[in-house]
């Protein structure tokens, strides 16, 4: 048994997202690409003699109950093979919230693998996929991590070759997204078939190992209501591509935007503009990061 675990848990970027349809059960079915990115919050795990879960955060407005993922994620475990110890739970968010680069799951993700290693649970990465689709779609993704396709509501996936590196700005505007709301109001039977993105010639692209054709292919059917709702997100990325980005698109269901540059001088002095120059009043938070593809799945050790 380990007494104390230090985890890193990335947040990710859909370098495409379609929607197919909506599911008699309420949920739909997508069809995307996953990229994990080098932004991460930091989780750690302390074993204490009380029984319980105690969840403390560096986010007043995070809830610290059963409503936080990395509760859910470690009671889920702890009950499944009755552990009688405590935990601890201590999470430093990096990650923009509520920002369609998923956070929170990224973090259930990390509490999953940390209590199956602390209690040497023996649950293989399939197995803790198979648990983490219960706690949120995304889950079974940050659990696997690195470029992916994934399918169903989000549970199958495929690993695909690293995307090629390049430098990623990452911006979110000062509003939250509410997913469920983004995808009630979306309407996927009704768009036009040019509207969905081409999934598959970005996963040629990455074949390829051709950046370029990586960002002429993104694309993401959930813009057609966030941007609607948000107009600002339209203007980040116009202002990315304007600073040199080679493609820019919403992730997830918004309104984090990222912008892809080949072009390390370019993407860092767009970076400066956005954070602290002309264009500073479009966002709030603000990231120079890049392609995270670890060699191994799971979350890791620090």
């Amino acid at each position: 048994m380990i007494k104390h675990l230090g985890l890193k848990a990335y947040g990710k970027i859909n370098l495409g997202l379609d929607v197919l349809r909506k599911r008699e059960d309420g949920y739909h079915e997508v069809r995307m690409i996953m990229q994990t990115v080098g932004i991460f919050d930091r989780i750690e795990l302390s074993l204490e003699e009380e029984p319980g879960i105690r969840v403390e955060t560096n986010l007043f407005y995070l809830p610290t109950n059963e409503n936080n993922l990395v509760y859910q994620a470690a009671r889920m475990l702890m009950d499944e093979f009755c552990i009688p110890d405590g935990v601890s739970i201590r999470l430093r968010k990096f990650i923009p919230v509520s920002a369609g680069m998923a956070g929170g799951s990224s973090d259930a993700a990390a509490v999953l693998f940390g209590i199956n290693k602390m209690f040497r649970l023996g649950l293989t990465t399939s197995q803790l996929m198979e648990r983490g689709v219960k706690i949120g779609a995304d889950v079974p993704y940050c659990i696997l991590r690195g470029t992916a396709l994934s399918e169903g509501i989000g549970e199958i996936l495929t690993p695909l070759p690293p995307a090629p590196q390049c430098q990623i700005l990452i911006a979110k505007p000062g509003v939250n997204v509410s997913t469920r709301s983004v995808y009630t109001s979306l309407h996927a039977d009704r768009l036009k078939p040019e509207q969905h993105p081409d999934i598959d010639g970005i996963i040629k692209g990455i074949q390829e190992q051709d950046i370029y054709q990586i960002a002429g292919k993104m694309g993401n059917l959930l813009e057609t209501v966030t941007i609607r709702e948000y107009p600002v997100i339209q203007e980040i990325k116009e202002k990315m591509l304007e600073l040199g980005a080679i493609g820019s698109l919403m992730s997830g269901s918004g309104p984090t935007v990222f912008g892809l540059f080949t072009n390390a001088d370019a993407a860092r002095q767009a970076f400066e503009n956005m954070r602290y120059g002309a264009a500073s009043n479009l966002a709030k938070q603000i990231y120079l990061t890049s392609f995270y593809n670890a060699k191994t799945s799971a979350p890791e050790c620090v």
